[in-house]
């Protein structure tokens, strides 16, 4: 989401590293250690050292480090989001910069290069810091500047992951999941079990960063991670193969117009021996994806309606926090509009926007009242999209290989040309 607001309002990214993090945390307990083996004095080897500060290896040192961190910034007029308390915000004469902490990865952004510097200037005067200049690869994601806003590629990632596994010289295929495949529970030998729990490990920080296009190929592969078969290796190769193909594939946000859309579907149980349903929904945000999941829903539906209105609840969640979040930004203030919700079912729209609930729907109940208290709020506003333009198909269901790519667009994933 930070980036794809830095694409939309022109803003400056940088980055930096705070060197031993851990070690700048206050201790509030009396907390005593064994004399490091090798600075154990002489004749005093039954004593123990007393912590005056944090150190790597206590359970409360990443919480003191960002309670430090935190205090810092707050007493320095930084304001916290309360979408994320790891995002700071500040409002210069000039303009604002922001602040987005993961442990002691940050990346800065700014309305000026100024800006941006002061700020720089600022934390090295307070903590150790690694000045790595315009953002170029944090958490293992490349960042690109394009001429229109930034992308974002794990080309490496992916590159790595063929390589270690062996599909680097397999040849690529036109989906990750194949439509016509029915897989269910292995009910014989596991077949390499451990090799597969990697497998799907490695993938799924690749899905959750950058490749919503993945998304239900990971999430349903993950479901036999305990016993797959030959089977569910055969679906495993064939997404390894489509990552070999798209291996060049950027997650791209173009600069216009900082709207979050949303778009949500559910596949109701026809592919699936647990006879659970499939949710799946993904928002956009500057012409790219930011947000998105594919996942088994928890409760039994008995119609497809049901499924859809499941699935738009699971989706209304994310829209609250994610418009909480965005509306914290300095540019964009409050009240925030309400989150554009498409869905492809005209049934479970109406049952939505219905104040009253039927009692054959019981078993939903919450579920309907959850949806009716966000658009009573003003948070969803909901609009029918034909199944064709849903952009979360792909995240309920196997498709062919010219809708994959086509939604994929739509998402903003797009082959890297520079």
């Amino acid at each position: 989401m930070l980036l794809a607001v830095a694409s939309a309002h022109k803003l400056v990214v940088h980055q930096m590293d705070v060197k031993t993090a851990f070690l700048n945390g206050d201790l509030h307990e009396e907390i005593y250690m064994m004399q490091p083996e090798g600075f154990i004095i002489e004749g005093q080897e039954n004593k123990v050292c007393k912590l005056i500060k944090s150190l790597y290896g206590l359970k409360q040192a990443p919480k003191q480090w960002f309670e430090k961190f935190s205090n810092t910034l707050l007493e320095n007029g930084f304001v916290s989001n309360e979408g994320d308390t790891c995002v700071f915000s500040k409002v210069h004469e000039h303009g604002y910069v922001i602040i987005c902490l993961y442990v002691d990865d940050m990346l800065i952004l700014g309305t000026s290069l100024e800006i941006v510097c002061d700020t720089k200037v600022f934390l090295s005067s307070k903590f150790d810091m690694k000045d790595l200049g315009e953002a170029d690869v944090i958490l293992g994601i490349k960042v690109v500047k394009t001429d229109s806003g930034f992308s974002l590629n794990q080309s490496h990632y992916i590159e790595k992951i063929l390589k270690k596994f062996g599909y680097w010289d397999e040849p690529s295929a036109k989906s990750p999941y194949d439509s016509s495949l029915h897989l269910c529970q292995n009910r014989g030998e596991s077949v390499n079990q451990s090799e597969y729990a990697k497998v799907i490990g490695s993938v799924m920080y690749l899905m959750n960063c950058t490749r919503p296009d993945i998304a239900y190929a990971v999430s349903r592969l993950s479901r036999y991670t305990h016993n797959p078969g030959s089977n569910h290796w055969s679906a495993l190769n064939r997404l390894m193969r489509y990552l070999k193909g798209t291996i060049d594939w950027n997650l791209c946000y173009s600069g216009t117009s900082c709207v979050l859309e949303a778009y949500c579907d559910a596949n109701w149980s026809s592919d699936n021996d647990e006879v659970n349903s499939t949710s799946g929904f993904v928002f956009t945000l500057a012409g790219g994806a930011i947000a998105w999941k594919s996942t088994k829903q928890t409760c039994i539906a008995r119609s497809t309606m049901e499924s859809e209105l499941i699935a738009l609840e699971l989706a209304g969640q994310e829209a609250e926090w994610l418009r909480n979040l965005l509306a914290d930004f300095p540019m964009m203030g409050r009240p925030c509009p309400s989150v554009s919700m498409r869905c492809d079912s005209q049934a479970a729209i109406a049952v939505a926007m219905n104040a009253l609930y039927n009692g054959k729907k019981r078993h939903i109940r919450m579920r309907h009242k959850v949806i009716r208290s966000l658009i009573e709020a003003g948070v969803l506003s909901l609009e029918f999209v034909r199944s064709g333009k849903n952009i979360a198909d792909p995240l309920t269901k196997g498709l062919c290989g010219r809708m994959v790519l086509d939604t994929a667009k739509e998402m903003g994933l797009k082959p890297f040309s520079g």
